[in-house]
């Protein structure tokens, strides 16, 4: 199975609405003891349960398909200029959420494949398989300083998806590291989470803060995170390789309008899950949100925001509580 077929289906993966298209063999993707030394370390934080399971699946692509001739890897531009509004949320996260617009772009590819005679395993970011090494492998791009996947076109702004198939295509070639001397990611980094070239401490990242940690964030971080509600772009934002990002034509992702953060202090269970049903935000649930738009206003919030976060501190969930009460001091410090 050759060219001929490969060119055909990326041609398909465009059509479908995917950006990129390479092709990996579906040899181990990384070395199983980096990554659970990296766990044991305690850089993934609270992910390291599910993290931790299942390792060698991750790394070995053949453990979720083992007659699989090819892996494919298929990437999907998500830049858009973000609004201008109170609360950051990570560019990623605007509008719908990918798990919904992705999957039927995959069954799309997958039975494209099937009708001619491919036995495929369909792969996202819930899968076990390591997708920043994958689309490495599969000429995608390079992995840069931040550990994000730099492609010399579309920068950073890149959803992942996989297709392992039984047809076997042709490889393609890696791209080779273009980042050179630039550090400006490790310098933007809020935190500190980027702690040398190529090395991510997961545990102080302000993506994981907001969205992955279920807990009361650190104090040592609050003000850290300034205004940033729900994940952050800073080492994607800086990175020179996105002067020639362009906008994305993935009309699911285009930001949805949002109240200003002090409004969504009074929504309650039901109004929190109207609102974000369908988007990223929805799986943080009301009280992790809250807890965020709780510390962001901490941070950038005035008198007027005052009312609002007080009566938050009394609010029955004590996650919401306690970081409303943070930030009501940190108002009349001001």
């Amino acid at each position: 199975m050759g060219e001929d077929v490969k060119s055909a289906f990326r041609r398909e993966a465009l059509r479908a609405g995917f950006d990129l298209c390479g092709v990996a063999a579906p040899t181990p993707l990384a070395s199983a003891d980096y990554l659970r030394d990296w766990i044991g370390e305690g850089r993934a934080g609270d992910m390291k349960s599910w993290l931790g399971r299942d390792v060698e699946s991750r790394v070995t692509p053949l453990h979720l398909l083992p007659e699989a001739k090819s892996l494919i890897v298929l990437g999907l531009n998500y830049h858009q200029e973000p609004p201008l509004r109170r609360g950051r949320i990570a560019r990623y996260a605007l509008g719908k959420d990918y798990h919904d617009l992705i999957p039927p772009k995959l069954e799309l590819l997958d039975a494209w494949l099937k009708e001619r005679g491919g036995v495929q395993r369909r792969a996202l970011d819930t899968s076990a398989l390591l997708e920043k090494p994958a689309a490495v492998k599969a000429g995608l791009g390079w992995t840069g300083k931040s550990t994000m996947l730099i492609h010399p076109r579309l920068g950073t702004w890149l959803f992942l998806a996989e297709l392992l198939t039984t047809l076997e295509l042709e490889p393609d070639t890696p791209v080779r590291d273009h980042c050179g001397a630039c550090t400006r990611c490790l310098e933007a980094c809020p935190t500190r989470a980027i702690t040398a070239p190529y090395q991510l401490d997961a545990s102080r990242c302000i993506a994981y803060l907001t969205i992955e940690h279920k807990g009361s964030i650190p104090q040592e971080f609050r003000e850290a995170i300034g205004d940033r509600v729900y994940g952050c772009d800073d080492c994607l934002t800086v990175c020179p390789w996105n002067r020639w990002a362009v906008e994305t034509r993935e009309a699911g992702l285009a930001a949805l309008p949002r109240p200003d953060l002090r409004e969504m202090l009074e929504w309650d269970d039901a109004r929190f899950r109207s609102e974000f049903r369908g988007t990223p935000v929805f799986r943080l649930k009301r009280g992790r949100w809250l807890r965020n738009v709780c510390v962001v206003l901490g941070n950038i919030g005035t008198v007027l925001d005052l009312p609002a976060l007080e009566r938050a501190a009394a609010d029955a969930d004590p996650l919401v509580a306690e970081h409303a009460r943070w930030a009501c001091d940190r108002i009349r410090a001001r």
